[in-house]
């Protein structure tokens, strides 16, 4: 009998109406011969009693070595939302049982916040299994080797799916979300945007990666190296977009011509420009700008060295902790908090003539100015003034020919 696993999101199983459609989708599972693992997220979102953000709300200002004990709490969202799942599964007729990320077997890498997974011992899966009864798994959290609790960051349930389909050889792993399914664009910032039927691992990758929020990237990257595909959905079941590699592009020969080799634009709005003034010619204090800001596990990006200077982006959330140990180096800093990351992602893109110049037509028509840029075999990314982050999205995604009127939100 194949498995699927089934991973309902926050707003998911935020509700008792949403959670009576999510069992329904079990149910329609396994009416049609499946084995299930649900996995599920904390109930809703930030304000909401039991949603992530608002318990880690409740502390005031928690620092870099408080980790251990955010992850504990942290990791009682998804708790709460497993038991109150479970318990309907069970009110339907349906047999169910919890296991948090530890008893699921997850075990994990000691990053506290963003902990990596490193394997999964099954055999408590599979014996639930077995005796046809559907594990509820939370989301989101596993265990050190000497059983601390960890979580795998910011939307990082999508990650304990793929892993947990991976692991169990799933013959796919339904990502249900609020939205029809992966988008050209973010439909807050371009209502105009469409849904995508098909995408590869690597494009989705990307464009999670460039700030697309439909799916967490460590989930895409498990689910192509197990070559486990996955579809994302709403909670309707209808339609949805399939991520997986042999899924043949349906046009080869206009995906080699510039305007239509995108797949999507992605956009990121949390991001803080840092730019370094450094004493010219010191190769040795960049070297310690950099090593410094990666042993605190401070990641950069849209780098730009030079002789005297550097600059760089880094998320929003860790930009005190960036500006302290910079100025420890005793180099001077400064931040600009106004500007955001614009990307198109596809994989037609890499050693295309013309990608570049439809990007920079697209924005200087608009009269968005360009403060820097980078590339990849599949993006190219933009920085741009914060405020105008919704034209600069908009005028890309038309650029590009990319989607219609996008479906209605559930």
């Amino acid at each position: 009998m194949s498995l699927l696993v089934m991973k309902f999101g926050g707003t998911s199983v935020a509700s008792k109406d949403a959670r009576h459609k999510a069992i329904s989708r079990v149910r329609d599972a396994r009416e049609a011969g499946y084995r299930v693992v649900v996995v599920v997220s904390a109930m809703g979102r930030s304000g909401d009693p039991y949603a992530t953000d608002t318990l880690k709300g409740l502390l005031e200002e928690p620092d870099r070595d408080d980790g251990r004990e955010v992850d504990l709490l942290l990791s009682c969202g998804e708790i709460i939302s497993s038991v109150v799942f479970a318990s309907e599964l069970r009110r339907e007729g349906l047999r169910a049982s919890v296991l948090t990320g530890p008893q699921a077997g997850i075990v994990t890498d000691s990053t506290h916040g963003e902990a990596r997974v490193l394997g999964i011992a099954t055999s408590r899966l599979e014996g639930l299994l077995e005796e046809d009864i559907i594990p509820v798994v939370t989301g989101f959290q596993g265990a050190t080797e000497d059983g601390e609790i960890t979580t795998l960051g910011r939307g990082a349930s999508d990650t304990t799916a793929t892993a947990l389909g991976a692991a169990l050889g799933a013959e796919r792993v339904d990502i249900f979300t609020d939205v029809a399914g992966i988008m050209t664009a973010d439909p807050d910032l371009v209502p105009e945007a469409g849904l995508l039927s098909h995408m590869r691992y690597a494009e989705v990758y990307e464009m999670a990666s460039q700030g697309a929020k439909v799916i967490h990237p460590r989930a895409v990257e498990i689910a192509r190296q197990a070559q486990v595909p996955i579809r994302v959905v709403g909670l309707d079941g209808k339609r949805g977009t399939v991520i997986e590699d042999h899924e043949p592009l349906q046009d080869i020969w206009a995906n080699r011509t510039p305007a239509q080799s995108i797949s999507g634009v992605s956009a990121k709005t949390d991001v803080v420009q840092f730019s370094v003034r450094t004493p010219e010619n010191s190769a040795e204090v960049q070297r310690q700008i950099f090593r410094t800001l990666a042993e605190a596990d401070i990641s950069v990006d849209l780098i730009n060295v030079f002789p005297d200077f550097c600059d760089f982006l880094i998320q929003e959330g860790d930009a005190g902790s960036a500006r302290a140990i910079l100025e420890a180096l005793g180099v001077t800093v400064s931040l600009d908090s106004n500007v955001a990351k614009v990307s198109v992602v596809g994989s037609a893109i890499h050693g295309l003539p013309g990608v570049m110049s439809l990007i920079v037509d697209a924005l200087v028509e608009k009269g968005i100015t360009i403060l820097r840029t980078s590339d990849s075999n599949q993006s190219i990314s933009c920085l741009v003034p914060a405020d105008r982050v919704s034209e600069a999205a908009t005028a890309l995604h038309r650029a590009f020919r990319l989607g219609a009127a996008p479906p209605a939100k559930e």
